[in-house]
């Protein structure tokens, strides 16, 4: 007899709880990712009944289901914006300087750079990382 938890009560969570035993009993190979449909169910549960019980009751990694939680949803994410304007920018250069960029994947720049033009950097910048950041 299965163990019932809030979660098998909870709206919509015994059905998540299925869907997921469905797809580790059907997936191609153990170890695989689990599908996005399947991890934005158990964040939508986690968010109502808390990260501890979700993770139990659906035995997915409470680690990266809080991570996930804690992460914007995706349309959210894709609406950030891509472009930024700068305006015109004066022909001087900066004097010495160290300029650190943080990405939106968490990588980070750092450059120490002096009688450099603010387009310079911008295109150095967009070099070093490309359009995404």
């Amino acid at each position: 007899m299965a163990h019932r938890t809030s979660i098998d009560t909870a709206p919509g969570g015994a059905a998540v709880r299925q869907r997921i035993a469905r797809w580790r009993e059907t997936r191609p190979h153990r170890g695989g990712p689990m599908p996005a449909a399947l991890w934005a169910a158990a964040v939508r549960l986690a968010r109502r009944h808390g990260v501890g019980p979700t993770a139990r009751a659906l035995r997915v990694d409470q680690g990266t289901l809080k991570i996930r939680v804690g992460a914007p949803p995706d349309d959210a994410r894709a609406a950030r914006p891509t472009f930024v304007e700068v305006g015109a920018a004066p022909a001087v250069g900066l004097g010495p300087s160290v300029i650190a960029v943080d990405g939106s994947r968490g990588r980070r720049l750092r450059l120490e750079v002096s009688d450099l033009r603010v387009p310079d950097l911008l295109a150095l910048v967009h070099a070093a990382w490309g359009p995404e950041g």
